[in-house]
């Protein structure tokens, strides 16, 4: 089990390294990010602008420019916003709490839908509850966010009036952009715990526990469920970090006040350094989720400790 932790832990530090190499290369890709930042150069004097350059840091090569970020990134570090004129690192932390929210809010949505879904359409194979099921889940992942959200909306928001159509505070606020998020991963998640209890049904040992005279239920959720656990705890994990990373329309759209939110308006600022630091900060949130469920492995499944 030691070895197996070890070599997750050395894997994550080798994704960290590539995660921070792309979100501080992406903003060279067009060229001087000088540029970029100030626009209209024909409103400074050359001197000006090259001042602007060397106070930035850009006038170094671009590798010494990354290792001096890299150094102060990991102590936290990541410089200050143009726009805001405060420390980014303490703007994006100031953010993360409701991007959580939102992310394990929805998660748990996915979850506690999608498992049901799953296991009685598995159950149900070939029957109209399995064909109906999986025709829903279909549809739920061909919906996107940003249409389900304005019609969630229009519906509950405006002709309803139920539910509140922006900002945060109450679990009404939280409904709405949670369960847009969530509809992707529901149907996701559902397609997959199908899939894996199916290729589990058909084991010797599950044939062996119900020739036991087990009932059903218990066959179905300690032989089945939890051998079929390994691809959708996998899964799962990806779906959170696709909730942290792709909450920037939902947020925007409900003008939840999280990091995805943030990030859209310092691209619209051209503030870079700020979106330096939140791109990396989630980045780093969805490595950190996916080291986690890695090591659940060894939990859910003794074998993975043995190898």
């Amino acid at each position: 089990m030691s070895t197996y932790v070890i070599r997750r832990l050395l894997q994550t530090i080798l994704v960290i390294l590539g995660v921070t190499g792309i979100s501080f290369g992406a903003m060279f890709l067009t060229g001087d990010p000088t540029m970029l930042m100030i626009g209209d150069t024909d409103l400074l004097t050359q001197e000006q602008f090259e001042e602007f350059r060397h106070r930035m840091g850009f006038d170094r090569p671009v590798i010494v420019q990354y290792l001096d970020w890299l150094g102060h990134a990991v102590r936290g570090d990541f410089g200050v916003s143009l726009h805001h004129g405060q420390d980014n690192f303490r703007l994006v932390m100031e953010r993360m709490p409701a991007t959580l929210q939102l992310a394990f809010v929805s998660l748990l949505i996915s979850v506690l839908v999608s498992f049901p879904i799953g296991i009685v359409a598995a159950i149900r194979r070939g029957t109209w509850v399995d064909t109906l099921t999986m025709l829903a889940a279909l549809l739920g992942q061909s919906l996107p966010v940003f249409w389900l959200g304005i019609m969630f909306m229009l519906i509950f928001g405006v002709k309803l009036r139920w539910l509140p159509v922006s900002g945060r505070g109450t679990f009404k606020h939280i409904l709405m952009p949670a369960v847009s998020v969530a509809v992707f991963s529901i149907a996701r998640n559902a397609r997959m715990v199908r899939s894996s209890m199916l290729e589990v049904l058909g084991m010797d040992y599950v044939r062996t526990a119900r020739a036991k005279g087990l009932a059903e239920t218990p066959v179905i959720l300690r032989h089945v469920l939890r051998n079929a656990l390994i691809p959708v705890v996998t899964l799962i994990g990806l779906s959170l970090g696709h909730l942290l990373g792709g909450s920037v329309i939902t947020e925007t759209i409900f003008a939840w006040p999280g990091v995805g939110r943030l990030t859209l308006q310092a691209i619209g600022y051209k503030d870079f350094p700020l979106v330096q630091a939140s791109v990396t900060i989630l980045a780093l949130t969805f490595v950190l989720v996916n080291l986690i469920v890695d090591l659940l492995y060894t939990v859910i499944d003794p074998r993975v400790r043995l190898q």
